[in-house]
């Protein structure tokens, strides 16, 4: 049997009909859209297994499902966006559907002029009776429909800017990505050129005004990054563990209370990026909970964790930090640290000797970046491993009977808590 996964990429613009011989419209011809399909064509290759009991590897992916609108391709029937979500239905009801290239340019806004509904066949409106009023209300968003209703497919989104700052490109597309549940979000801005890849640990990678470059580098991290595996948690009935509880070692607690006052954790959409976590057993571990505020910690709490096998998390009360896979990997592979904090800061400028490891293919969260993160920590105290995750963040593990002061220390020789990798959120 085929197992082939499926790759779709949407690409043009769409029309919204006003009147006869009238409409709104985002010009868009696919140009970007045609360039995917290609690099997916010449990348996909490279990923294969075996299946079970056969000796000769499969693809994993079937040839990309360009979909282009007429706006891209006279043959096209998409015209609308009311023909684009009926091509999102569809996707969706694919269950073989796994990445999906959101490029397609959506008409934002519905036009009305007096009181007659728009429609492709309503009355024209005549240029001899002189200036017309038209009435712009936004139209509805498809995007979100995808992750809504699939989470097992990787969903890349696009959003443009004109003559942004880096900054204000890199939150806007973070935006795009948080509010749709993207995986990753391609910004351009074309006015000034310039591209970024943003990823939802809220970094930035691949910033360059070489549009070829960007979306090479973009095909290369979907394919990884759509191959990762990840660990869903089942949220049971139970109570937040407190954070001044017995159970929160005390060192653990002094580190991060350090890294919230020097703003470590800063907020966006209402959410803190990062994780921290203690082991408690080999199964049993307190961690910080999924899209919360840190900053609040003495009325968030914690979250008690309990590992069922290497696949299944039982979670009491909340979803835990999606760092939580990281921190079963790094406790079972250095049974001797039972404390762990991450946080997406960069080192202070000249600090060397840091054991780095790249990151841009692994989603955070995932057993991959788990096993990334476990083996690349290397000593650089008694009772102290730290990493640097490249362009995300440190993860420094460490043993409950180690003086908070020592890793205290450490952390502010090395680290720029002001700061956060990606830029600034709020």
């Amino acid at each position: 049997m085929n197992n082939e996964r499926h790759i779709y990429i949407l690409g043009g613009g769409t029309f919204s009909y006003v009147r006869n011989h009238l409409a709104l419209a985002t010009p868009a011809f696919g140009q970007t859209a045609r360039k995917i399909n290609d690099l997916v064509r010449e990348q996909m290759t490279a990923f294969e297994y075996f299946p079970p009991n056969k000796s000769t590897p499969q693809q994993i992916f079937g040839p990309p499902r360009l979909c282009l609108t007429k706006m891209a391709n006279h043959h096209s029937d998409i015209i609308t966006n009311d023909d684009v979500a009926v091509l999102v239905d569809k996707i969706i009801n694919d269950k073989r559907a796994k990445i999906v290239f959101f490029n397609v340019a959506m008409c934002d806004f519905d036009g009305y002029v007096g009181d007659t509904n728009s429609d492709k066949h309503a009355q024209r409106l005549k240029s001899r009776e002189g200036i017309h009023t038209m009435v712009l209300t936004p139209a509805d968003k498809l995007i979100g429909r995808i992750r809504k209703e699939r989470k097992d497919i990787f969903l890349v989104g696009f959003k443009t800017t004109t003559n942004y700052s880096e900054q204000d490109q890199y939150v806007a597309g973070l935006n795009l990505l948080k509010a749709n549940s993207c995986n990753l979000v391609l910004a351009n801005d074309t006015v000034n050129r310039r591209n970024m890849i943003i990823v939802p640990e809220e970094a930035k990678y691949c910033v360059t005004d070489d549009r070829d470059k960007v979306l090479t580098e973009l095909v290369k991290t979907a394919l990884h990054r759509s191959q990762l595996t990840f660990t869903r948690s089942t949220v049971v009935p139970g109570d937040s563990i407190s954070w001044n509880s017995d159970l929160v070692p005390a060192n653990l607690r002094a580190v991060v209370n350090h890294c919230i006052a020097k703003g470590a954790y800063k907020r966006f959409r209402g959410a803190t990026a990062g994780h921290f976590a203690v082991k408690l057993d080999s199964q049993t571990f307190l961690t910080s909970k999924r899209k919360t505020d840190y900053n609040n910690l003495d009325n968030v709490g914690l979250v008690k964790i309990v590992s069922t096998g290497h696949d299944s998390v039982i979670a009491h009360g909340h979803k835990p930090s999606v760092g939580g896979q990281s921190q079963r990997i790094v406790f079972d592979e250095h049974p001797n640290y039972d404390c762990i904090v991450h946080f997406h800061c960069p080192p202070k400028p000249g600090v060397i000797g840091l054991s780095i490891r790249p990151q841009q293919l692994f989603e955070c969260g995932s057993h991959e970046c788990g096993k990334n993160t476990s083996g690349g920590l290397e000593l650089v105290s008694n009772g102290i491993k730290v990493v640097y995750l490249d362009n995300h963040g440190p993860n420094i593990v460490f043993n409950r009977s180690v003086p908070p002061e020592q890793v205290i220390s450490f952390i502010d020789r090395h680290f720029d808590l002001a700061a956060k990798t990606g830029g600034y959120v709020t």
